[in-house]
């Protein structure tokens, strides 16, 4: 195997390896959005859901630590190991890849939470939570802003149905929840 080679599949499995995070992380934010709402998807119980949203997040984190390590071992792509863990010192789209450490960085923060959830109070747990919005937001700025396909057709494609579903969920949950402190929704759905 040449250099060129191996070069070429260190760029494109540390890609791909990105786009599958990105993915895993909109499908587990959209079922844990799912999962808020007390929807039910026919044929499927709850429980299973939730044990599909738990290990969609580890996966997360897998293909995240993937990207990451990928990145690393890429020789073309010169980047330090501090360069991936403090935000904002790359060389290469300082902002935008800085975003993606953060959301990174974050997504650790709370895998912990997670971990320690029957150590914490509920309470607390879910408004650690929360922050996986700003992980999911961060890491879209993330590949809009650096990944080095964000102006192919296919993946702004992605971006818009991950944006469009998150979105819709969120603002659907936000009217829920708005209509229920007014006494206006149902407190089942």
């Amino acid at each position: 195997m040449t250099i060129l080679a191996t070069n070429a599949v260190d760029w494109y499995a540390a890609r791909a390896a990105g786009v599958v995070a990105y993915l895993l992380l909109s499908t587990v934010v959209v079922l844990g959005l799912a999962l808020a709402g007390r929807d039910r998807l026919p044929g499927w119980p709850r429980f299973a859901i939730e044990d599909v949203h738990r290990f969609g997040g580890l996966l997360v984190g897998v293909f995240v630590s993937l990207h990451g390590l990928l990145i690393l071992a890429d020789s073309q792509a010169h980047f330090s190991l501090a360069q991936l863990i403090v935000p904002f010192t790359s060389s290469y789209r300082p902002f935008w890849t800085g975003m993606g450490i953060v959301a990174a960085e974050m997504l650790m923060a709370l895998a912990l939470a997670n971990r320690y959830r029957k150590r914490i109070s509920y309470r607390l747990w879910r408004r650690l939570h929360y922050l996986n919005f700003a992980v999911w937001v961060a890491a879209t700025a993330h590949g809009l802003g650096s990944g080095t396909d964000r102006g192919s057709a296919w993946l702004l494609a992605m971006y818009v149905a991950a944006v469009s579903a998150v979105g819709a969920l969120t603002l659907r949950r936000a009217t829920r929840t708005a209509g229920l402190a007014l006494g206006t929704g149902s407190s089942d759905s």
